[in-house]
């Protein structure tokens, strides 16, 4: 779970992007100098972290023009420092990556070339403290990507009625357990508020069998994932995400897409099965004009990362890449 990203100072991660050889070997065509149509090829990286994979673009593509999203401001203050040398090739934009379209077409640059979507928390997220998304650390039950806005995870855990946490707790973290955790943080609530992290990962050890316990891991993992997508409403966005972002895409553009759970990988390969099928009825022994797949597959399943990588960084253990490539021919 999460990108990996390695940059300078307290804040930077040890490790290399996730991926990171593979992530550009499939965008280097769509985006290789001097570009489709006379102009410069143009990138959007939809999740920046802290900037590894667009350093590594920008770097092999001089003509290559980045934009680059993420709802975290300190994500992108990082991210800025560290792209610096390219600041008049990068236009870097707080935002959620389900408004892919609109930041596009405020900055002129549509259709673009590339599309790179690396899903989940990020490292800068992850590794501080602060910000509670590490189960293994206490901190404020805060979860929020966007610090600024929006719900933190206490207030889920303290206001949300039990039916409708176990809902987000068996949906998001495909938690067998769900109701009984419910029930559980509503005991809780009621003699007091839920604050730390460490407070929820006590309740959790005692919520969750000790047999489950053995053999699924820790028992607060699928807790903190259900929570984090809640408050960061990640499965909405993807789902607005993804149609925009194939839209924004020219012929011959390309998108790369990272996930790190189940629930965001059979979403990316739901859409991506669906703009590479024919919509000919199958009865019919030819292609109807217009009706022949707008994508093509460029990647046969989901790709993981190997031995290696996982050895060097634990948290690609989890990832899933799928890639497409936009077919000539008239817009989605």
């Amino acid at each position: 779970m999460g990108r990996q990203d390695h940059a300078d100072g307290p804040a930077g991660a040890r490790h290399t992007p996730v991926l990171l050889t593979r992530v550009t070997e499939l965008l280097a065509p769509a985006v290789a100098d001097p570009g489709r149509a006379g102009k410069p090829p143009v990138l959007v990286d939809a999740t920046l972290g802290l900037g590894g994979h667009a350093a590594a673009m920008l770097a092999a593509h001089p003509q290559l023009t980045l934009v680059g999203l993420d709802r975290d401001p300190d994500a992108l203050a990082l991210a800025g420092r560290r792209l610096v040398a390219y600041s008049d090739r990068t236009h870097l934009v707080h935002a959620v990556y389900d408004r892919i379209a609109d930041v596009v077409d405020d900055l002129g640059l549509g259709p673009v070339d590339g599309v790179l979507f690396d899903l989940g928390v990020s490292s800068l997220q992850l590794d501080a403290d602060e910000r509670g998304f590490s189960y293994s650390r206490d901190a404020d039950l805060d979860m929020r990507m966007d610090p600024t806005t929006g719900p933190t995870a206490a207030d889920v855990l303290n206001t949300y009625p039990v039916p409708e946490l176990a809902r987000v707790l068996r949906e998001y973290g495909e938690e067998r357990f769900a109701g009984r955790i419910a029930k559980a943080v509503a005991r809780r609530r009621a003699d007091a508020p839920f604050r730390r992290s460490a407070e929820l990962v006590e309740l959790l050890y005692a919520a969750v069998p000790a047999a489950s316990r053995r053999t699924g891991g820790h028992p607060a993992k699928r807790t903190f994932q259900a929570l984090r997508i809640e408050v960061n409403a990640e499965l909405d966005a993807l789902r607005d995400a993804l149609p925009a972002a194939l839209g924004s895409l020219g012929p011959g553009g390309r998108i790369v897409v990272m996930a790190y759970h189940s629930l965001e990988d059979r979403m990316v390969k739901r859409e991506l099965a669906t703009r590479s099928s024919s919509r000919t009825p199958v009865d019919l022994p030819v292609e109807l004009p217009g009706h022949g797949p707008e994508w093509r597959l460029l990647t046969r399943g989901a790709e993981t990362a190997g031995e290696d990588e996982i050895g060097d960084n634990p948290r690609a253990a989890s990832v899933r890449l799928r890639a497409a490539e936009r077919m000539s021919g008239d817009a989605a």
